[in-house]
């Protein structure tokens, strides 16, 4: 049985499908109340037990946990899918509501079934860590939010009235400046406390131009390498990979990134790559080689951002930290 779960702020849509026809659609309260409330009906009316059932959701954020807690709890086989491939994979649908919604999920989850990912719930360091990054990010927004307009001001505006909203703004500036830094430290607390934490921590950051934001990031992404585990897979979600767009005779187009990626961590692989080319070092060497070659800055540029991917995965994979020189322990005969 394949249900499809769609989410929102009030409720939950749940619709059960056979591989066929829609056997239940039930819509409750999202809480545990209503949570339970279904999955009694479910037991009960549509007699499947867990194992026979694969509940399909859109990854919509804090939206989901009620949902996502209740089914760690029950040990439920949860597909937590990016909402962009389930809309692509219907194509240009005119009607919506949240039944039919959640009966799309549920027919996504039946058609994509070999492909399957099943969501694991990440430990609480991990959701702790989630959460620091996302206020981090509100700070630093905010930090950015000021300071714009004011430099503009300062720029364009009258001289006198900027120098009066200077004044005023470098209080508040300044003491979102110092909560950046003590979550910052908070953050680095929490790692070192965990060694499990640590050790994964020390190989990732490890890698030239890879600092603390992008490393946690990618710890709490991956869910600590246990969701994604492939680096083709990484440059894919972020965007780097290129894919070609050939098509008989007419159609030769350039291998292109999809747009359809994870914008934020996208962003941060390229302030890694920016920092790793900034340094003497291998990446420099290549990105300073490849350009006076000929080839596109941005696309050299997007390269290093993969070579930084396959090296976090590389030294995750082997137990240990990068090393610029690695030598291959040569095998005894």
């Amino acid at each position: 049985m394949f249900i499809g779960v769609d989410v929102s702020k009030e409720t939950l849509d749940f619709v059960v499908f056979d591989g066929l026809v829609k056997l239940l659609h039930m819509q409750v309260s999202n809480d545990k109340a209503g949570i339970s409330r279904f999955y009694k009906r479910l037991i009960k009316d549509i007699e499947v037990h867990k194992e026979e059932c694969l509940f399909c959701l859109e990854h919509t954020g804090i939206y989901c946990n009620p949902f996502l807690t209740f089914a760690s709890a029950k040990d439920l086989p949860v597909w937590l899918e990016d909402a962009k491939k389930i809309k692509v994979y219907h194509g240009l649908e005119r009607e919506k509501n949240d039944a039919l919604d959640a009966l799309r999920i549920a027919e996504y989850g039946s058609a994509k079934f070999q492909k399957v990912q099943l969501w694991s719930p990440p430990r609480e360091e991990i959701q702790q860590l989630k959460a620091m990054i996302k206020l981090r990010e509100r700070l630093v927004s905010s930090k950015k939010s000021l300071l714009a307009p004011l430099g503009e001001e300062k720029q364009f505006g009258n001289r006198k009235w900027a120098k009066e909203h200077d004044k005023l703004l470098q209080p508040v500036i300044t003491e979102i400046v110092r909560k950046i830094k003590g979550l910052e430290q908070k953050i680095k607390q929490l790692i070192n406390e965990d060694s499990h934490l640590k050790e994964l921590y020390e190989q990732v950051s490890s890698v030239k131009g890879v600092g603390l934001i992008v490393s946690i990031n990618i710890l709490v992404v991956t869910n600590e390498f246990k969701q994604i585990t492939d680096p083709r897979k990484m440059a894919c979600n972020c965007g780097v990979a290129p894919f070609k767009k050939d098509s008989g005779k007419s159609v030769k187009g350039k291998s292109k990134v999809s747009h359809r990626a994870n914008k934020s961590m996208k962003t941060l692989f390229n302030l890694a790559a920016r920092a790793a080319v900034r340094h003497k070092g291998e990446l420099r060497d290549y990105y300073l080689r490849k350009v006076a070659e000929g080839k596109n800055k941005m696309s050299v540029m997007n390269a290093v951002r993969n070579k930084i991917i396959h090296r976090i995965f590389a030294c995750v994979r082997d137990g240990r930290k990068y090393e610029d020189s690695y030598l291959i322990p040569l095998l005894s005969p």
